[in-house]
């Protein structure tokens, strides 16, 4: 069976405009205690990193299950995905957007996958899945969903 694995990092411009709140914290803190200023910076850039690192997900096709983050469906539950990427990708997380679908979507990452939720009983009618690869996440999933042959 495919397998796809993909940790959806923050990009570099991120890590880099987060590092403002060295300089805004040793300004603040500057007049009261020079050193107060360098390790607040220091705690709060940390801190920074920290939760860019944690609101990291990782998207998954493994096993006949698709992971993004947090929710977890089966390839048996899911139609023919379609990987969007440029003008097409902001149509799909904007005017083409359906308010019932769920999403992961990070504003770092442009492409996206759509991928349509067959089962009747689930309220959302896809996912919409942000992806640096979404031609290689679309394969993996839709190869997962053939049935393998000689079964």
């Amino acid at each position: 069976m495919p397998q796809y694995r993909e940790k959806l990092w923050a990009s570099a411009w991120s890590f880099i405009v987060t590092a403002l709140v060295i300089p805004a914290s040793i300004l603040v803190l500057a007049p009261i205690n020079m050193e107060a200023g360098f390790i607040t910076a220091a705690v709060l850039y940390g801190g920074c990193v920290t939760l860019l690192v944690i609101a990291s997900p990782v998207v998954r096709v493994e096993n006949g299950l698709i992971t993004a983050g947090p929710a977890t469906i089966s390839v048996d539950l899911v139609g023919e995905v379609t990987a969007f990427s440029g003008p097409e990708a902001r149509q799909e997380r904007g005017p083409r957007l359906d308010v019932r679908a769920w999403m992961l979507i990070r504003g770092w990452v442009d492409p996206v996958v759509r991928i349509p939720i067959v089962d009747e009983t689930d309220p959302a009618p896809y996912w919409l899945v942000s992806s640096r690869h979404p031609e290689k996440l679309a394969a993996a999933i839709n190869e997962s969903r053939r049935p393998a042959v000689g079964s």
